[in-house]
């Protein structure tokens, strides 16, 4: 599937174009121990040496997998939303942050606090990879009085961009995360007990 300009962030290619390498998608929800154990996995071990081991063959694509029956996961994928808006190259060290803090957010550590003061802390840990702390939260804020036209639910800055990464994942029929597509087709040989040894045995198989 073509990756939206506005979603370039989270493209990790290896400097030529997509159109001439493979694909790998990796279907991820922030508040997913196992999509934190494969995003840890590939961001320590594959990617930083993915321009020397397969220059020119393959890139990487973060799809933001919203998986409701997590409150929070909406939540934690709209500052995903909003650091794409602001810094797309800082995406993926926005991830692995957020990934590494990603208990901050389970059920019980969010359950009692208010919506703002959860954007408030995940704009706080997007600044802590160099983004404008009150930039990223001036995307994410909901604000407690009506729309214009009288509407009460008006979301927030970047709640089209999480429709749009909804509706194109909803096609795919993506449910289960983490889930790997390999050229728009899904690998179960996948899985997130990958170790770095696995996956680069499957990409020295696959990736030619």
């Amino acid at each position: 599937m073509a990756l939206a300009p506005k979603f370039a962030g989270q493209a990790f290619s290896a400097n030529v174009s997509p159109k001439a390498i493979h694909t790998i998608e990796l279907y991820l929800d922030y508040v997913c121990p196992f999509s934190a154990k494969m995003f840890t996995t590939l961001y320590n071990s594959i990617l930083p040496n993915i321009h020397k081991k397969y220059p020119a063959k393959v890139q990487f694509l973060f799809r933001q997998q919203i998986q409701p029956w997590h409150p929070s996961s909406t939540l934690v994928h709209e500052a995903g939303a909003a650091v794409l808006r602001l810094a797309p190259d800082k995406f993926w060290p926005f991830s692995e942050a957020l990934f590494e803090h990603q208990k901050e957010y389970f059920d019980v550590n969010v359950v009692h606090e208010v919506r703002n003061d959860t954007y408030k802390r995940l704009s706080k840990l997007a600044g802590s990879v160099g983004l404008d702390e009150s930039k990223v939260f001036e995307l994410l804020e909901i604000s407690d009085k009506p729309g214009e036209d009288g509407s009460l639910n008006i979301g927030n800055k970047v709640t089209d961009d999480v429709k749009l990464m909804v509706k194109a994942n909803r096609r795919v029929g993506v449910h289960v995360t983490p889930t790997v597509l390999f050229n728009g087709i899904e690998e179960g040989s996948i899985s997130s007990s990958f170790t770095g040894q696995q996956w680069e045995e499957w990409l020295d198989k696959n990736v030619i």
